[in-house]
């Protein structure tokens, strides 16, 4: 996997590219979530097994990030930084354009996928709600996605089971695959993996 640095009006953003051996099918674009990093388990399992299937997957570094903070910024300029990311890889975009990423990155995801054009989105631990709070619900992010999505939820995810995610999309479109696990989707890796591929597969054939 190599990287790059790309600038953001939030300071430089690294890009983690995985390239396919062969003929690129599409190119799948993955952010990290708030608390963690591109390392997460979940995203390098999604990020090899596209690689292996055809897609060029690009990991997203946030600036925070690159930047060595531990505090994600407000959504908006987590947008911000993501939207300048993809106007500075377009270079790499081969095929149909999926965005996606983990919690926080697949709120940001689910939030820019229309404006980019995106042909669909892979959203990986979508935080319907924060724990205990279903009240306070990001069901509207879901239901804003104009294009084929798909969320790969945990059993047992305390932001939101994937139950309560079929519920918010219900009349809406969209896909929940359920994996064994909690918010982290460490548990099963490679059934995260396997989820997102197949999806990919069912919708967007070479």
């Amino acid at each position: 996997m190599t990287a790059r640095e790309v600038p953001t009006p939030l300071g430089p953003a690294r890009v983690h590219c995985a390239d396919p051996e062969e003929a690129v099918t599409g190119t799948l674009v993955l952010g990290h979530g708030a608390g963690g990093g591109v390392d997460s388990a979940d995203l390098r399992a999604v990020a090899a097994a596209g690689a292996a299937a055809g897609w060029r997957v690009l990991l997203v570094e946030q600036p925070w990030k690159v930047a060595g903070r531990r505090i994600a910024p407000a959504p908006a300029r987590l947008d911000e930084a993501w939207t300048a990311v993809l106007a500075q890889v377009r270079d790499l975009v081969g095929g149909p354009l999926v965005l996606g990423g983990r919690s926080a990155g697949a709120r940001v995801a689910c939030r820019t996928a229309s404006a980019q054009g995106a042909a669909g989105v892979l959203a990986l631990a979508f935080p319907l709600h924060p724990p205990g709070r279903p009240e306070k619900s990001r069901a509207a992010e879901l239901r804003g996605v104009d294009v084929p999505l798909v969320v790969v939820q945990g059993e047992t995810d305390a932001f939101g089971r994937p139950a309560e995610v079929a519920a918010a999309l219900a009349g809406h479109g969209g896909t929940v695959r359920a994996v064994p696990g909690d918010h982290g989707l460490r548990k099963d890796p490679a059934a995260v993996a396997t989820s997102a591929v197949d999806w990919l597969a069912g919708y967007f054939r070479s």
